[in-house]
Protein backbone atom coordinates (compact mmCIF):
# COMPACT_ATOMS: atom_id res chain seq x y z
CA UNK A 1 0.00 0.00 0.00
CA UNK A 2 0.78 3.07 -0.96
CA UNK A 3 1.89 5.87 1.70
CA UNK A 4 -0.39 8.12 0.66
CA UNK A 5 -3.11 5.55 1.30
CA UNK A 6 -1.85 5.17 4.35
CA UNK A 7 -2.02 8.65 5.59
CA UNK A 8 -5.21 8.63 3.71
CA UNK A 9 -6.70 5.40 5.62
CA UNK A 10 -5.19 6.31 9.20
CA UNK A 11 -6.89 9.32 9.23
CA UNK A 12 -10.31 7.81 8.22
CA UNK A 13 -9.57 5.68 11.37
CA UNK A 14 -8.75 8.43 13.72
CA UNK A 15 -11.54 10.16 12.52
CA UNK A 16 -14.12 6.97 13.22
CA UNK A 17 -12.27 6.16 16.82
CA UNK A 18 -12.69 10.21 17.81
CA UNK A 19 -16.70 10.13 16.87
CA UNK A 20 -17.29 6.94 18.65
CA UNK A 21 -15.67 7.94 21.12
CA UNK A 22 -17.53 10.97 21.35
CA UNK A 23 -20.59 9.42 20.86
CA UNK A 24 -19.55 6.40 23.84
CA UNK A 25 -19.00 9.18 26.65
CA UNK A 26 -22.28 11.08 25.39
CA UNK A 27 -24.65 8.29 25.93
CA UNK A 28 -22.33 7.11 28.65
CA UNK A 29 -23.22 11.02 30.31
CA UNK A 30 -26.54 10.94 29.30
CA UNK A 31 -27.19 7.52 30.60
CA UNK A 32 -25.61 8.24 34.07
CA UNK A 33 -27.34 11.53 34.22
CA UNK A 34 -31.29 9.03 33.24
CA UNK A 35 -29.80 6.32 36.00
CA UNK A 36 -29.46 9.35 38.63
CA UNK A 37 -32.97 10.75 37.96
CA UNK A 38 -34.48 7.37 38.30
CA UNK A 39 -32.95 6.88 41.94
CA UNK A 40 -34.22 10.29 42.27
CA UNK A 41 -37.56 9.47 41.67
CA UNK A 42 -37.56 6.30 43.91
CA UNK A 43 -36.01 8.17 46.60
CA UNK A 44 -38.89 10.72 46.18
CA UNK A 45 -41.57 8.08 46.36
CA UNK A 46 -40.58 6.35 49.40
CA UNK A 47 -40.76 9.82 51.16
CA UNK A 48 -44.21 10.56 49.69
CA UNK A 49 -46.45 9.95 53.11
CA UNK A 50 -45.26 12.36 55.59
CA UNK A 51 -46.18 11.80 58.90
CA UNK A 52 -46.80 14.35 61.40
CA UNK A 53 -44.26 13.78 64.21
CA UNK A 54 -43.62 16.72 66.73
CA UNK A 55 -40.58 14.49 67.73
CA UNK A 56 -37.20 16.04 66.78
CA UNK A 57 -34.65 13.86 68.80
CA UNK A 58 -31.25 14.46 67.07
CA UNK A 59 -31.85 18.30 67.14
CA UNK A 60 -31.78 21.33 69.57
CA UNK A 61 -32.98 23.53 67.09
CA UNK A 62 -36.80 24.20 66.46
CA UNK A 63 -38.67 23.29 63.51
CA UNK A 64 -38.85 27.02 62.06
CA UNK A 65 -35.07 27.26 62.55
CA UNK A 66 -34.25 23.69 60.46
CA UNK A 67 -36.95 25.08 57.43
CA UNK A 68 -35.17 28.87 57.56
CA UNK A 69 -31.95 26.50 56.65
CA UNK A 70 -33.08 24.80 54.29
CA UNK A 71 -33.72 27.23 52.23
CA UNK A 72 -30.64 28.18 49.51
CA UNK A 73 -30.99 30.09 45.92
CA UNK A 74 -32.50 27.02 43.91
CA UNK A 75 -34.59 24.97 46.55
CA UNK A 76 -36.75 25.87 49.47
CA UNK A 77 -36.04 22.55 51.17
CA UNK A 78 -33.89 19.64 50.00
CA UNK A 79 -34.43 16.15 48.68
CA UNK A 80 -33.97 14.62 51.66
CA UNK A 81 -36.21 16.20 54.87
CA UNK A 82 -36.25 13.74 57.78
CA UNK A 83 -37.58 16.90 59.55
CA UNK A 84 -40.18 17.45 57.16
CA UNK A 85 -42.83 15.58 59.28
CA UNK A 86 -42.16 17.54 62.22
CA UNK A 87 -42.21 21.41 60.47
CA UNK A 88 -45.43 20.35 58.82
CA UNK A 89 -46.98 19.43 62.63
CA UNK A 90 -45.90 22.29 63.94
CA UNK A 91 -47.42 24.04 61.15
CA UNK A 92 -51.01 22.59 61.60
CA UNK A 93 -50.60 22.72 65.76
CA UNK A 94 -48.33 25.95 67.24
CA UNK A 95 -50.60 27.83 69.29
CA UNK A 96 -51.24 30.86 67.04
CA UNK A 97 -49.95 34.06 68.90
CA UNK A 98 -51.01 37.01 66.32
CA UNK A 99 -53.66 37.61 63.70
CA UNK A 100 -53.66 40.42 61.14
CA UNK A 101 -54.53 41.03 57.73
CA UNK A 102 -53.11 39.58 54.92
CA UNK A 103 -49.72 41.29 52.81
CA UNK A 104 -50.85 43.00 49.72
CA UNK A 105 -52.94 41.41 46.92
CA UNK A 106 -56.32 40.68 45.21
CA UNK A 107 -57.25 37.50 47.80
CA UNK A 108 -58.90 37.36 51.01
CA UNK A 109 -55.81 36.05 53.48
CA UNK A 110 -54.89 36.59 56.98
CA UNK A 111 -51.28 36.73 58.56
CA UNK A 112 -50.92 34.69 61.20
CA UNK A 113 -47.98 34.33 63.89
CA UNK A 114 -47.06 31.15 65.20
CA UNK A 115 -45.90 30.39 68.54
CA UNK A 116 -42.02 30.46 68.00
CA UNK A 117 -41.99 33.59 65.82
CA UNK A 118 -42.82 32.04 62.75
CA UNK A 119 -45.38 34.04 60.21
CA UNK A 120 -47.81 32.46 58.31
CA UNK A 121 -49.91 32.94 55.72
CA UNK A 122 -53.49 31.39 55.86
CA UNK A 123 -56.36 30.94 53.40
CA UNK A 124 -59.51 30.31 54.02
CA UNK A 125 -62.08 27.45 52.78
CA UNK A 126 -64.06 29.23 50.18
CA UNK A 127 -65.32 25.89 48.28
CA UNK A 128 -66.47 22.32 48.82
CA UNK A 129 -64.02 19.87 46.97
CA UNK A 130 -67.05 19.28 44.46
CA UNK A 131 -67.56 22.98 43.77
CA UNK A 132 -66.56 23.94 39.95
CA UNK A 133 -65.87 27.11 39.18
CA UNK A 134 -67.12 28.08 35.93
CA UNK A 135 -66.09 31.02 33.52
CA UNK A 136 -62.25 32.26 32.94
CA UNK A 137 -59.78 30.13 33.97
CA UNK A 138 -58.45 32.38 36.34
CA UNK A 139 -62.21 33.03 37.83
CA UNK A 140 -63.47 32.32 41.52
CA UNK A 141 -62.02 32.82 44.53
CA UNK A 142 -58.88 31.62 45.84
CA UNK A 143 -58.91 27.72 46.74
CA UNK A 144 -56.99 27.05 50.21
CA UNK A 145 -56.93 23.00 49.21
CA UNK A 146 -55.22 24.11 45.92
CA UNK A 147 -52.48 25.51 48.27
CA UNK A 148 -51.83 22.23 49.82
CA UNK A 149 -52.05 20.44 46.69
CA UNK A 150 -49.76 21.94 44.53
CA UNK A 151 -46.95 21.97 47.67
CA UNK A 152 -47.23 17.87 46.67
CA UNK A 153 -46.70 18.00 43.42
CA UNK A 154 -43.84 20.14 43.79
CA UNK A 155 -42.80 17.58 45.49
CA UNK A 156 -43.05 15.03 43.38
CA UNK A 157 -42.25 16.94 40.13
CA UNK A 158 -39.15 17.11 42.33
CA UNK A 159 -38.86 21.03 41.71
CA UNK A 160 -38.93 21.61 45.25
CA UNK A 161 -39.89 25.68 44.74
CA UNK A 162 -42.95 25.74 46.89
CA UNK A 163 -43.46 26.77 50.38
CA UNK A 164 -44.30 24.14 52.48
CA UNK A 165 -48.58 24.09 53.49
CA UNK A 166 -50.43 22.42 55.03
CA UNK A 167 -54.42 22.69 56.25
CA UNK A 168 -55.38 23.28 59.20
CA UNK A 169 -58.64 23.94 61.04
CA UNK A 170 -58.41 27.22 63.25
CA UNK A 171 -61.42 28.25 66.07
CA UNK A 172 -62.06 31.47 64.61
CA UNK A 173 -63.98 32.52 68.19
CA UNK A 174 -61.34 31.35 70.28
CA UNK A 175 -58.07 31.15 68.08
CA UNK A 176 -57.74 33.83 66.21
CA UNK A 177 -60.33 37.09 67.47
CA UNK A 178 -58.54 37.31 71.04
CA UNK A 179 -55.07 38.24 69.23
CA UNK A 180 -56.61 39.73 66.21
CA UNK A 181 -55.32 43.48 65.35
CA UNK A 182 -58.27 45.97 65.09
CA UNK A 183 -57.78 46.01 61.83
CA UNK A 184 -58.83 42.64 61.12
CA UNK A 185 -61.10 42.51 64.17
CA UNK A 186 -62.71 44.96 62.28
CA UNK A 187 -64.06 42.83 59.66
CA UNK A 188 -65.62 40.08 61.36
CA UNK A 189 -69.68 39.46 61.20
CA UNK A 190 -71.93 36.82 62.25
CA UNK A 191 -74.02 35.44 59.55
CA UNK A 192 -76.65 33.31 61.14
CA UNK A 193 -74.48 31.03 63.81
CA UNK A 194 -71.22 31.30 61.96
CA UNK A 195 -67.83 33.35 62.21
CA UNK A 196 -67.23 35.02 59.14
CA UNK A 197 -64.57 37.65 58.30
CA UNK A 198 -63.68 39.50 55.23
CA UNK A 199 -60.24 41.21 55.60
CA UNK A 200 -58.45 43.55 53.47
CA UNK A 201 -57.50 43.19 49.83
CA UNK A 202 -58.15 44.73 46.34
CA UNK A 203 -61.14 42.57 46.14
CA UNK A 204 -62.01 41.79 49.87
CA UNK A 205 -65.93 42.88 50.45
CA UNK A 206 -68.06 42.86 53.19
CA UNK A 207 -71.05 41.18 51.06
CA UNK A 208 -68.31 38.36 50.27
CA UNK A 209 -66.98 37.44 53.77
CA UNK A 210 -65.35 33.49 54.43
CA UNK A 211 -67.30 31.78 56.81
CA UNK A 212 -66.73 29.21 59.60
CA UNK A 213 -68.45 25.96 60.28
CA UNK A 214 -70.06 27.44 63.67
CA UNK A 215 -66.95 28.89 64.87
CA UNK A 216 -64.48 26.35 63.26
CA UNK A 217 -63.22 27.40 59.44
CA UNK A 218 -60.56 24.99 57.14
CA UNK A 219 -58.26 26.87 55.68
CA UNK A 220 -54.44 26.41 54.50
CA UNK A 221 -51.36 27.58 56.07
CA UNK A 222 -48.15 28.53 53.93
CA UNK A 223 -44.64 29.18 55.99
CA UNK A 224 -43.98 32.21 55.26
CA UNK A 225 -39.95 32.17 53.47
CA UNK A 226 -37.14 33.83 56.06
CA UNK A 227 -36.43 37.31 56.17
CA UNK A 228 -33.29 37.03 54.98
CA UNK A 229 -34.09 36.02 51.55
CA UNK A 230 -36.32 38.78 50.61
CA UNK A 231 -37.80 38.35 47.51
CA UNK A 232 -38.01 40.01 44.17
CA UNK A 233 -41.58 40.95 41.74
CA UNK A 234 -40.75 40.07 38.25
CA UNK A 235 -43.71 40.23 35.29
CA UNK A 236 -44.31 36.95 34.16
CA UNK A 237 -43.07 37.07 29.88
CA UNK A 238 -46.27 34.88 29.05
CA UNK A 239 -48.66 37.00 31.72
CA UNK A 240 -52.28 37.82 30.19
CA UNK A 241 -53.60 41.29 29.99
CA UNK A 242 -57.16 40.25 31.50
CA UNK A 243 -58.63 42.76 29.38
CA UNK A 244 -61.54 41.63 27.21
CA UNK A 245 -59.86 41.91 23.30
CA UNK A 246 -56.34 42.81 24.03
CA UNK A 247 -54.29 40.30 23.68
CA UNK A 248 -50.57 39.81 24.74
CA UNK A 249 -48.14 39.54 22.53
CA UNK A 250 -47.24 35.77 23.38
CA UNK A 251 -50.81 35.28 22.13
CA UNK A 252 -50.51 36.02 18.99
CA UNK A 253 -46.89 36.07 18.01
CA UNK A 254 -45.59 32.38 17.83
CA UNK A 255 -41.45 33.52 17.37
CA UNK A 256 -42.26 35.64 20.91
CA UNK A 257 -39.89 32.68 22.57
CA UNK A 258 -37.13 34.78 20.35
CA UNK A 259 -37.34 37.85 21.85
CA UNK A 260 -38.07 36.93 25.45
CA UNK A 261 -34.42 35.16 24.55
CA UNK A 262 -32.62 38.34 24.29
CA UNK A 263 -33.67 39.51 27.26
CA UNK A 264 -32.56 39.56 30.74
CA UNK A 265 -32.62 37.13 32.92
CA UNK A 266 -34.28 35.06 30.10
CA UNK A 267 -30.89 35.10 27.76
CA UNK A 268 -28.55 33.11 29.95
CA UNK A 269 -28.80 31.30 33.21
CA UNK A 270 -31.47 28.82 34.51
CA UNK A 271 -34.77 31.18 34.55
CA UNK A 272 -36.08 30.78 31.14
CA UNK A 273 -36.10 26.83 32.01
CA UNK A 274 -37.53 27.56 35.28
CA UNK A 275 -40.48 29.52 33.00
CA UNK A 276 -40.85 26.34 31.02
CA UNK A 277 -40.92 23.71 34.51
CA UNK A 278 -43.69 26.20 35.97
CA UNK A 279 -45.80 26.25 32.72
CA UNK A 280 -45.40 22.30 33.30
CA UNK A 281 -46.50 22.80 36.95
CA UNK A 282 -48.98 25.45 35.95
CA UNK A 283 -51.01 23.01 33.46
CA UNK A 284 -51.48 20.04 35.36
CA UNK A 285 -53.07 22.37 38.41
CA UNK A 286 -55.14 24.52 35.81
CA UNK A 287 -53.30 27.74 36.89
CA UNK A 288 -53.75 30.23 34.15
CA UNK A 289 -53.15 33.55 36.54
CA UNK A 290 -49.68 33.68 37.10
CA UNK A 291 -49.29 37.29 36.07
CA UNK A 292 -46.45 38.05 38.10
CA UNK A 293 -43.57 35.74 39.77
CA UNK A 294 -40.78 35.96 42.83
CA UNK A 295 -37.13 35.05 42.51
CA UNK A 296 -34.80 36.30 45.36
CA UNK A 297 -32.97 39.68 45.58
CA UNK A 298 -29.87 40.45 43.66
CA UNK A 299 -29.72 36.95 42.06
CA UNK A 300 -28.57 37.88 38.69
CA UNK A 301 -30.79 35.58 37.26
CA UNK A 302 -29.35 32.64 39.19
CA UNK A 303 -32.42 32.13 41.89
CA UNK A 304 -34.96 30.03 41.04
CA UNK A 305 -38.18 31.14 39.93
CA UNK A 306 -40.20 30.61 43.33
CA UNK A 307 -43.60 28.76 42.70
CA UNK A 308 -45.72 31.03 45.43
CA UNK A 309 -49.75 31.88 45.04
CA UNK A 310 -51.00 28.83 43.88
CA UNK A 311 -54.50 28.86 44.76
CA UNK A 312 -56.23 30.02 41.58
CA UNK A 313 -55.55 26.35 40.49
CA UNK A 314 -58.33 23.18 40.35
CA UNK A 315 -60.88 25.10 39.81
CA UNK A 316 -62.66 23.53 37.02
CA UNK A 317 -61.33 19.81 36.20
CA UNK A 318 -63.16 19.99 32.76
CA UNK A 319 -60.75 22.61 31.84
CA UNK A 320 -57.86 22.16 29.81
CA UNK A 321 -56.09 25.63 29.18
CA UNK A 322 -53.73 24.87 26.73
CA UNK A 323 -52.56 28.27 26.62
CA UNK A 324 -50.79 27.96 29.92
CA UNK A 325 -48.46 25.59 28.06
CA UNK A 326 -47.02 28.41 26.07
CA UNK A 327 -43.85 28.82 27.10
CA UNK A 328 -43.33 24.91 26.16
CA UNK A 329 -44.63 24.61 22.61
CA UNK A 330 -43.40 28.13 21.53
CA UNK A 331 -39.56 27.72 23.00
CA UNK A 332 -39.93 24.18 22.12
CA UNK A 333 -36.88 23.49 25.53
CA UNK A 334 -37.40 21.71 28.49
CA UNK A 335 -34.95 19.91 31.00
CA UNK A 336 -34.10 16.43 30.67
CA UNK A 337 -34.53 15.46 34.22
CA UNK A 338 -37.92 17.43 34.08
CA UNK A 339 -38.54 15.18 31.03
CA UNK A 340 -37.44 12.60 32.74
CA UNK A 341 -40.05 12.69 35.76
CA UNK A 342 -42.59 13.82 33.74
CA UNK A 343 -42.45 9.89 31.94
CA UNK A 344 -41.55 7.96 35.45
CA UNK A 345 -45.41 9.81 36.39
CA UNK A 346 -47.42 8.50 33.44
CA UNK A 347 -50.15 5.56 33.08
CA UNK A 348 -51.69 6.54 36.89
CA UNK A 349 -48.53 7.17 38.84
CA UNK A 350 -49.36 10.93 39.09
CA UNK A 351 -52.65 10.67 40.55
CA UNK A 352 -51.66 7.71 42.69
CA UNK A 353 -48.33 9.61 44.05
CA UNK A 354 -50.70 12.92 45.19
CA UNK A 355 -52.72 11.05 46.97
CA UNK A 356 -50.17 9.38 48.41
CA UNK A 357 -48.74 12.46 49.55
CA UNK A 358 -51.88 14.40 50.68
CA UNK A 359 -53.01 11.32 52.82
CA UNK A 360 -51.76 12.61 56.03
CA UNK A 361 -52.77 16.28 55.53
CA UNK A 362 -55.38 17.40 58.29
CA UNK A 363 -57.71 18.57 55.83
CA UNK A 364 -57.51 15.05 53.90
CA UNK A 365 -59.02 14.69 51.03
CA UNK A 366 -57.61 17.60 49.91
CA UNK A 367 -58.79 16.82 46.30
CA UNK A 368 -61.40 15.42 44.73
CA UNK A 369 -61.19 12.85 42.31
CA UNK A 370 -62.05 14.50 38.66
CA UNK A 371 -58.99 16.91 39.68
CA UNK A 372 -56.95 13.65 40.09
CA UNK A 373 -57.71 12.43 36.86
CA UNK A 374 -57.77 15.31 35.05
CA UNK A 375 -53.95 15.73 35.73
CA UNK A 376 -53.11 12.50 34.81
CA UNK A 377 -54.48 13.33 31.27
CA UNK A 378 -53.01 16.91 31.15
CA UNK A 379 -49.19 15.04 32.03
CA UNK A 380 -50.20 12.95 28.75
CA UNK A 381 -50.99 16.58 27.03
CA UNK A 382 -47.55 18.00 28.29
CA UNK A 383 -45.68 14.50 26.96
CA UNK A 384 -47.22 15.35 23.81
CA UNK A 385 -46.26 18.80 23.21
CA UNK A 386 -42.53 17.47 23.68
CA UNK A 387 -42.91 14.73 21.44
CA UNK A 388 -44.09 17.26 18.78
CA UNK A 389 -41.11 19.67 19.66
CA UNK A 390 -38.82 16.58 19.43
CA UNK A 391 -40.63 15.62 15.64
CA UNK A 392 -39.81 19.12 14.89
CA UNK A 393 -36.16 20.17 15.88
CA UNK A 394 -35.03 16.85 17.53
CA UNK A 395 -34.41 15.92 21.48
CA UNK A 396 -30.45 17.17 20.91
CA UNK A 397 -32.57 21.16 20.93
CA UNK A 398 -35.75 20.09 22.34
CA UNK A 399 -34.00 18.53 25.80
CA UNK A 400 -31.69 20.50 27.78
CA UNK A 401 -29.44 19.21 29.77
CA UNK A 402 -29.29 21.50 32.57
CA UNK A 403 -28.36 20.33 36.13
CA UNK A 404 -27.32 22.52 38.96
CA UNK A 405 -25.28 21.15 42.17
CA UNK A 406 -27.52 22.25 45.35
CA UNK A 407 -25.98 22.73 48.80
CA UNK A 408 -27.49 22.83 52.41
CA UNK A 409 -24.33 23.34 54.14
Amino acid sequence: MKLKQRVVLLAILLVIFIFTKVFLIDNLDTSASNREDQRAFHRMMASLRVELDPRLDHTLQSSWEIAAQWVVPREVYPEETPELGAVMHALATKKIIKADVGYKGTQLKALLILEGGQKVVFKPKRYARDYVVEGEPYAGYDRHNAEVAAFHLDRILGFRRAPLVIGRFVNLRTEIKPVATEQLLSTFLMLGNSTCFYGKCYYCRETEPACADGDTMEGSVTLWLPDVWPLQKHRHPWGRTYREGKLARWEYDESYCDAVKKTSPYDSGPRLLDIIDTAVFDYLIGNADRHHYESFQDDEGASMLILLDNAKSFGNPSLDERSILAPLYQCCIIRVSTWNRLNYLKNGVLKSALKTAMSHDPISPVLSDPHLDAMDQRLLSILATVKQCTDQFGPDIVLVEDRMTLSHL
